[in-house]
């Protein structure tokens, strides 16, 4: 009788880990939710426009065939934003889980209200049931609320925030990705607001968080805030990108030119979205940072949801390439190009 009942269980929770992405609702899975879904399932984000750039809604899983490697896969998991919310469906939406990454450096000092302004004013832009990790970071990582739906203690969390010393961003990164939302079931985004220049990161490059996030199946939506006046002379000034920056005389905390470090830094943050399947963006003040998180906020509730396992289970490590298209003409899907395969733990 042991023995059966030991197996009994056995079979019960291997078959629960596999199914829980798809057979979970949001009142069954607790805030603090740990457990972790299939490794081999590759989740995809989806959005589908029209040619005015207008979300394309009430599709289903047979309009969509997603390709890896030029092989066509098995959707094996869908959801829509739209018939999931609808009246006429029982069905229930799955919790979006974001974490939104302030950057409260020195470099950052002068426009933390703004920001915080800002992040207040984005956590209520999302469903009910969508859950968001607060986490503020200079040369330490703080989370400052746990993966939580509770608008009270999102608020106060950011009104916390407060400025510090030195930008570990990748340490950042690796930390939110690999101790919070890799643990985590359903859709995963991280919300980076940050001028990009890491001076105070140890041990953790930035191709190191551009790898993680590719096994990761996060989707990255980075903006760029510009404090390069805060390091300027303004009485000098040279145009860089999409702002004026300042001159070349000045440098970081490491000694390198900052126009040198914002160059480097907007390429990260660019191929931290392309990589993601996410999202970049500049603002130079605080009218355009609140514009930035609310096309952030209607991406992410506007978007498919799909997921497959790879027919290809060798060759852990490698990048592969993944095509999403279409049973419609004239119509523009925004995906994730590629990802790197971990294989099955």
């Amino acid at each position: 009788m042991r023995i059966f009942l030991t197996i009994s269980l056995c079979l019960f929770w291997g078959f629960s880990s596999v199914c829980f992405a798809q057979k979970q609702t949001p009142a069954e899975r607790p805030d603090d939710d740990v457990v972790r879904v299939d490794s081999t399932l590759v989740t995809l984000p989806v959005r589908v426009l029209d040619r005015q750039g207008k979300f394309v809604e009430a599709l289903k899983r047979e309009d969509f065939h997603v390709y890896e490697d030029g092989i066509e896969q098995e959707i094996a998991y869908f959801e829509s934003p739209t018939l999931s919310n609808s009246p006429a469906s029982h069905a229930v939406a799955k919790p979006l889980t974001v974490a939104l990454l302030l950057d409260v450096s020195d470099s950052t000092e002068q426009k933390l209200k703004e920001i915080q302004t800002a992040a207040l004013a984005f956590v209520d832009l999302f469903r009910p049931q969508d859950r968001v990790i607060v986490v503020a970071f200079d040369a330490r990582v703080q989370v400052l609320a746990n993966a939580t739906n509770d608008r009270t203690i999102l608020r106060e969390a950011i009104n916390r925030a407060h400025s510090g010393a030195g930008t570990s961003l990748y340490v950042a990164i690796q930390t939110i990705v690999r101790e919070r939302l890799d643990r985590i079931g359903g859709q995963k985004a991280i919300v980076l607001l940050s001028d990009g220049v890491d001076t105070a990161s140890k041990g953790v490059t930035s191709q190191d968080t551009i790898r993680l996030a590719e096994e990761s199946y996060v989707s990255i939506y980075p903006v760029q805030f510009n404090t390069y006046g805060d390091f300027a002379d303004k009485s000098s000034r040279e145009t860089y990108g999409a702002g004026d920056f300042g001159t070349i005389s000045h440098v970081t905390r490491s000694g390198e030119p900052v126009s040198e470090a914002y160059k480097r830094a907007t390429q990260y943050l660019r191929l931290l979205a392309e990589k993601t399947g996410g999202y970049f963006q500049y603002s130079d003040r605080a009218r355009n940072l609140a514009r930035s998180f609310e096309r952030i906020a209607d991406q992410l509730r506007n978007q498919y949801a799909l997921g497959y396992y790879p027919k290809n289970k060798t060759q852990a490590g490698r990048e592969r390439k993944i095509e999403v298209r279409l049973n419609l003409p004239r119509v523009r899907v925004d995906a994730r190009k590629s990802y790197v395969y971990k294989g099955s733990k």
